[in-house]
């Protein structure tokens, strides 16, 4: 019975569509956003000048053939049913050839040093499939 499981998951694996190619003049890309909250628990969000020291020391020299950053605002329900918003910062990179679980592996290193530096409990990183052309 198990083995027979098996093989029906494996057949229906197989027949799973495929992700169309990308167009000509086009490569394949992973896109990872990461969502970088700024308010930090007993003391002021993180600065302008705290985020601009951490694209220098942590994001540029993980990714250094670039990414883009821009301002956020967070808005998520509360334990007790409010409303909170929160600053952010979305990091947006491009990763030619990468897989999600490939961009990943790159964006852990940074996701770990926000929180660990900032006393974050977590930073929110989206992948998606992209096709790309420069």
């Amino acid at each position: 019975m198990r083995a027979a499981a098996l093989a029906a998951l494996g057949f229906l694996a197989a027949c799973a569509p495929a992700e169309p190619p990308c167009p000509g003049g086009t490569e394949a890309a992973t896109v990872a956003e990461a969502y970088f909250g700024r308010s930090v628990r007993d003391r002021a969000p993180v600065s302008e000048a705290e985020w601009r020291a951490f694209l220098a020391d942590t994001v540029t020299p993980a990714f250094p053939d670039g990414l883009t950053a821009q301002d956020g605002l967070g808005q998520w329900r509360g334990h007790d049913g409010r409303i909170l918003q929160e600053e952010s910062k979305v990091l947006v990179v491009v990763l030619p050839g990468a897989d999600a679980a490939a961009a990943a592996a790159r964006m852990r290193p940074v996701e770990d040093a926000w929180k660990a530096r900032f006393r974050q409990q977590s930073v929110l990183t989206v992948y998606r499939r992209a096709c790309i052309r420069f």
